[in-house]
């Protein structure tokens, strides 16, 4: 695997525990490797006319370009926004290892 067949996929939520449902879902699904949350972030965005200022998890998901489209799919499917952030950065670059482990674990079974 190369590197540049690798993602790092985020997305956020509203509060801890919906994030760690759509990290664990994912996960077993083997849509993504791993699933990092980090929280809480502050979020400020304009949302139907009005700026809003919100707290929320980012999660950020390891996976391949041959599983986004599902992954996508996941989360569009799990998620409670309306609009929920799924945005995937190209893995320039990465060990050997942990490509290759990110390809393994997102292998269905």
């Amino acid at each position: 695997m190369t590197a540049t067949t690798c993602l790092t996929v985020l997305t956020t939520t509203d509060s801890a525990e919906k994030a760690a449902e759509l990290a664990r879902g994912v996960i077993e699904a083997r849509l993504a490797a791993c699933a990092q949350i980090s929280a809480p972030v502050t979020s400020v965005y304009r949302w139907q006319g009005a700026i809003e200022t919100s707290e929320e998890w980012q999660i950020l998901f390891k996976t391949t370009t041959a599983r986004y489209e599902e992954l996508e799919a996941h989360l569009t499917a799990a998620h409670d926004y309306d609009t929920p952030e799924i945005i995937a950065l190209p893995v320039v670059r990465g060990s050997a290892a942990y490509l290759a482990w990110v390809a393994e674990e997102t292998t269905a079974p």
